[in-house]
């Protein structure tokens, strides 16, 4: 839970935590809200994965009319350099998104990409139940998310962003 936390913070830009959201609720298990101390929503979702080891995994999308942030956690990656510019092709189950895309190391086991708003990469994400980052030149750190009734939580995200104060 610590993790779902921690990845929350960073679509903020700060590593700070503690702070209360101000509008939450639940898409399955997904949580979207609204943090006082955010300027957009987002929606998150945890687990561990009993197939790998019991790793934690966390996945944290946002968006605005300018910029689609995604945010993977996954104990299971070991990052050297803080800041360091990663490349990896982004699709899902049954789709391409992007080749190439930028993700930057935010720690040791976080990466986070931040794409221009593009209505078909929210479509895409939305039909997914595993999206997958195939990083170039490192299969090993490669890695697909569970991330099941995504279309909803998208919904319940999409509503958060457009109600929000």
């Amino acid at each position: 839970m610590k993790r779902f936390l921690f990845a929350t913070s960073l679509l903020a830009g700060a590593l700070s935590t503690g702070a209360a959201p101000a509008q939450q609720s639940r898409a399955g298990d997904w949580t979207i809200e609204k943090r006082t101390q955010d300027t957009h929503c987002n929606a998150s979702r945890g687990y561990k994965d009993k197939d790998d080891e019991d790793r934690d995994y966390v996945i944290v999308i946002t968006y605005s009319d300018k910029a689609i942030v995604i945010v993977m956690i996954y104990d299971g990656w070991e990052w050297d350099k803080i800041g360091e510019i990663l490349r990896a092709d982004v699709g899902t189950d049954d789709a391409d998104i992007m080749k190439k895309a930028k993700w930057e190391v935010m720690d040791k086991t976080t990466v986070r990409g931040i794409f221009e708003y593009d209505q078909s990469i929210m479509d895409r994400l939305s039909k997914a139940k595993r999206p997958a980052l195939d990083f170039e030149d490192d299969e090993d750190d490669s890695i697909e998310m569970q991330i099941p009734r995504a279309g909803e939580a998208l919904a319940a995200l999409k509503f958060c962003e457009e109600n929000r104060k």
